[in-house]
This record gives C-alpha cells, sequence and structure tokens, in this order.
C-alpha cells in the first residue's frame, strides 16, 4: 500500500512529469537500491556488503543531492523494521516477528557504522552549497531574514501534511512569504509538530513504525524546508518525493492496525484503500494536465497561489512564444510589481516593448534586468537587446559598447557578434569585422554570418576566399539574399 501511495500520489507528478527533475527520479532509484542493499548488509555485516550499500549512496548523492539524509535515514530503519539495536525490547502488543535475521549492535557502533556515509553526506552538501552559491541561487538575510525562513520552515512543514492527505491546489511553484506570519499560525504550526512528534515518541515501543515515519518525515525533509533558502520558493512538490514514503509507512501502519479494533472486514479494508487510490489516481491525472505546456502550467500556479510573481513572468513568457503580446504584458507588469528584482520579468517585459517600438520604456526595463540579474547568459542577451536597441536610434557608439558588453559575457553570442561586425564594417573597421563575422561563423555556423564574411573578404580584394564564403552560406541556405548573385560574379572574376 505504500508503494502504491507514492506511485500515484499527486504530488510526485512534478517529478516525473518535469524533465529537469528526472534526477530526483534517478536519485530516488539509486537511493532505493540503497535502501534495499542496506537490508542485504544488515543480515551478514561484511565489508563487501557495506561497500555496495557507499557506492549506490554515492550514485544517489551524484544523481541529486535530495538523498543527503540517508545516513539518518538508516538509524531509523535500524530501529524498525530491522531492529538491529541491541537494547531495544519487542513491542509487548504484536511483536513484529524479527524475520530479518538481523544480529543486535550497539547504539554507538550502528552510529559509528554510518560514518563513512554522513562524510558523503558532508561532502556532497558543501558541494552543493558552493554550487548554489556560485549559481547565484542561494537567499540571504537581505532577501529573507532569519525569522521569516524559521516562520516558513514551521508552517511548510503543516502544509505539507495537507498536501499528503488532500493534494489540491498544488502548483509548480509556491512563492515565498516577504512578511512574517500571523503570530497564530506559527504558534499553530508549532504545536501541531510538537504534539505529534510526543505521540510519536511516547508510542515508539508499541508503535516504532508511528516514530520511524514521522522522523522519516522530518529528517529527510529538513534539508529542504528553506532553513538555508535556495530560489524563491517556499516549499515545492519534488521535495515531497522521498519524505512522503514516512507519511504514508505510518499512515498505512496505524490504519491496518486500528481497522480490526473497529471491525473493518478485509474486504471493507480493500475497498476503502481502492477507493483511496482511485481517487489519488483522478487527482494525479488532473495534475498532468497542466504539465502539457506552460501556458497550461503558469496559468494554474496563479489560480492556485497568491501573489506569485515568478508565475506570473513565466506566463507571460509563454503568452509571449505564443504570439499574445497583448496578453502577456499585464502578466509581466504584475510580475515586476510584485518582486521589483526579478530580472528576467524586467528583460521580458524590455523584450516585448522593444517589439512594439516602446524604445525608451524598453530601455528601462533592460537597465533594471542588468541591475538585478546574476545569471550571465541572461545579462548578454540583455546587452545584446540594448544594442540593437540604440543601434535602431542611431546610438551606434553605445549599440557598439552593448554588444562588446554582450560578448565579454558570452564569447559564443553569434547574434552581438555579427551584430558588431557590422558596425564595425560601417565604421571601414574591416579587420575586426571579418574576426567577429568569422568567430560567429565558427560557433554557431548561419547563412547570415557567412555572407558578411563574404562581403569583408570580398571588400579586402580576398576573392578566392570570399567565393568560399559564400558558398558555405548557400549550402545552409540556398536562396540567401543575393549571395548568389554573388557568388556568380566572384567566380566570373576568379576566372
Amino acid at each position: 500500500m505504500v508503494a502504491a501511495l507514492f506511485a500515484v500520489h499527486p504530488v510526485n507528478v512534478e517529478s516525473v512529469a518535469w524533465a529537469a527533475e528526472r534526477k530526483t527520479v534517478l536519485s530516488m532509484f539509486f537511493f532505493l537500491l540503497a535502501l534495499v542493499a542496506y537490508g542485504w548488509y544488515a543480515r551478514q555485516p561484511k565489508l563487501r556488503r557495506y561497500g555496495v550499500v557507499c557506492l549506490l549512496y554515492l550514485l544517489a548523492l551524484m544523481s541529486k543531492p535530495q538523498v543527503i539524509t540517508f545516513p539518518f535515514l538508516l538509524l531509523l530503519w535500524d530501529y524498525w523494521p530491522l531492529r538491529r539495536c541491541a537494547a531495544q525490547q519487542s513491542p509487548g502488543a504484536a511483536p513484529e516477528p524479527e524475520r530479518e535475521g538481523s544480529p543486535r549492535s550497539s547504539e554507538r557502533w550502528l552510529l559509528l557504522e554510518k560514518t563513512p556515509l554522513f562524510l558523503l553526506s558532508v561532502a556532497s552538501g558543501v558541494v552543493t552549497v558552493i554550487a548554489q552559491r556560485s549559481a547565484h541561487a542561494l537567499r540571504t538575510s537581505s532577501d529573507f531574514s532569519l525569522a521569516n525562513r524559521i516562520e516558513t520552515a514551521l508552517t511548510s512543514y503543516v502544509r505539507y501534511l495537507g498536501m499528503a492527505a488532500w493534494p489540491s491546489k498544488l502548483a509548480v511553484l509556491y512563492p515565498h512569504p516577504t512578511v512574517l506570519f500571523p503570530a497564530w499560525q506559527v504558534v499553530a504550526a508549532v504545536l501541531v509538530l510538537l504534539v505529534a512528534t510526543a505521540i510519536a515518541v511516547s508510542q515508539r515501543r508499541e508503535r516504532p513504525w508511528l516514530v520511524v515515519g514521522w522522523l522519516w518525515f522530518l529528517g529527510s525533509m529538513l534539508p529542504m524546508i528553506g532553513l538555508v533558502q535556495v530560489g524563491a520558493h517556499a516549499l515545492a512538490d519534488r521535495f515531497a518525493y522521498i519524505p512522503f514514503i514516512g507519511l504514508f509507512i505510518a499512515g498505512v501502519w496505524l490504519v491496518s492496525e486500528a481497522a480490526p479494533r473497529i471491525s473493518v472486514s478485509r474486504t471493507a479494508q480493500v475497498a476503502i484503500a481502492s477507493a483511496v487510490l482511485l481517487g489519488y489516481s483522478a487527482m494525479a491525472y488532473s495534475q498532468m494536465e497542466y504539465w502539457r505546456d506552460s501556458y497550461s502550467l503558469f496559468s494554474h500556479a496563479i489560480q492556485v497561489t497568491d501573489a506569485n510573481p515568478i508565475a506570473e513572468g513565466n506566463l507571460g513568457s509563454a503568452l509571449m512564444e505564443l504570439q499574445r503580446p497583448d496578453l502577456a504584458e499585464s502578466h509581466l507588469e504584475r510580475a515586476v510589481r510584485l518582486m521589483p528584482t526579478l530580472s528576467t520579468a524586467h528583460y521580458n517585459l524590455g523584450t516585448l516593448l522593444q517589439r512594439q517600438n516602446e524604445l525608451d520604456r524598453a530601455q528601462q526595463e533592460y537597465k533594471l534586468a542588468l541591475k538585478y540579474g546574476s545569471e550571465e547568459r541572461e545579462a548578454a542577451q540583455t546587452h545584446n537587446n540594448l544594442g540593437v536597441l540604440f543601434n535602431q536610434v542611431g546610438r551606434r557608439d553605445d549599440a557598439l559598447a552593448e554588444f562588446t558588453s554582450a560578448i565579454a559575457l558570452n564569447p559564443n553570442d553569434h547574434n552581438s557578434l555579427v551584430s558588431r561586425g557590422l558596425i564595425e564594417r560601417e565604421e571601414g573597421k574591416l579587420d575586426a569585422a571579418l574576426q567577429d563575422f568569422a568567430r560567429a561563423a565558427q560557433v554557431a555556423p548561419s547563412p547570415l554570418a557567412f555572407y558578411w564574411q563574404g562581403r569583408v573578404l570580398e571588400e579586402n580584394g580576398q576573392l578566392s576566399a570570399a567565393a568560399e564564403a559564400y558558398r558555405n552560406a548557400l549550402r545552409l541556405a540556398s536562396n540567401f539574399g543575393d549571395t548568389r548573385t554573388r557568388l556568380g560574379s566572384l567566380e566570373k572574376a576568379v576566372k
């Protein structure tokens, strides 16, 4: 039943439907193999078997560091169902048969035994933090205060509990609150967590699966709960991929124990379980439909969340791709109004305004995108667009400076190389222009780059080289401009 719930629960749709999150599925694959291998090792603790556990765990970490709490989860697994603790007594009521045959060990040894795995976790954590910091994804206290992050973490735990039981209004992104929660919400969340933990711990002898499932949920969610904030989301469906297994374990075993006590027949149990799985399957199918395209996905996110600037910006971008700038503009403007530091929305709004020939407003949006942005490729494209804008209004020197800035950030920016080359050619800097056209043709062969390379070579008197450049252009586009005419003239001249 736990496996079935995992298979059909709607919260897991994101990890499967989103191609970029296939790493989550791959990491889970190795995680589950490592868990099985650990049970194999626990029956006969041998170095070779332990090595298999370490290898599988390493592969899971390399896929995605979501499994970083694996050593902690193994300690829970030692307690139940493996029952490896030497001091552990079998529960008085309905004892679990020790079919695993795992030898008992002291708590100190069980902890020491996990040391290599903990070291792998630490190494993965350090690498992840360095990578996120390099990508400017880590949020600082200036973005979200420590109090804000703690409150968000506490309330998110309770929100995840609600999502596990009733997974409605799921979204691709839940915006992180920028202000503190009302005090009653934080107090209520703390009480829920404390009471649930107290009940689980108090029942650890009679119902070990309850404390294991609950601590599995709390512990495996901890790295992703937002105390160290990455991105602008408060929580995410994909973060529940592993933690919800703990809730499924606790819930399924609790219901299984309670059913006979309230005289629910086996047939009724099967019927109820089937109804639950059918209901979750229907909700999962409905959730999958939102992932068919960006417009559906972000439209739904806006409907089920409040003040979601990133979803607004992405919806505006999707509408631009659908050639609906009339609908896109309001969403992009709302995105930058909700989050003035959202550089991508400023960039997309600038692009839309430039297409509508509102050049002054477009220039302002591009400058804001550069001010708040941290991603080099986005900044390079923004500089390129500014260069095109300045060239449109005759500010050639400013355009040249923008194209140069774009190329400095992204040396393989084909459009900026061609555009700078055109300005250099107009200013008589043929050698510089030829270098830019040749570079553009090398990094992204296009008929345009080859054509202008041929034009400059022709103007330099290098007729044979110019003819070859024209031929390259025609190979990519057989009727590109006047390329064929120019090539014919050059071939006659060479003869």
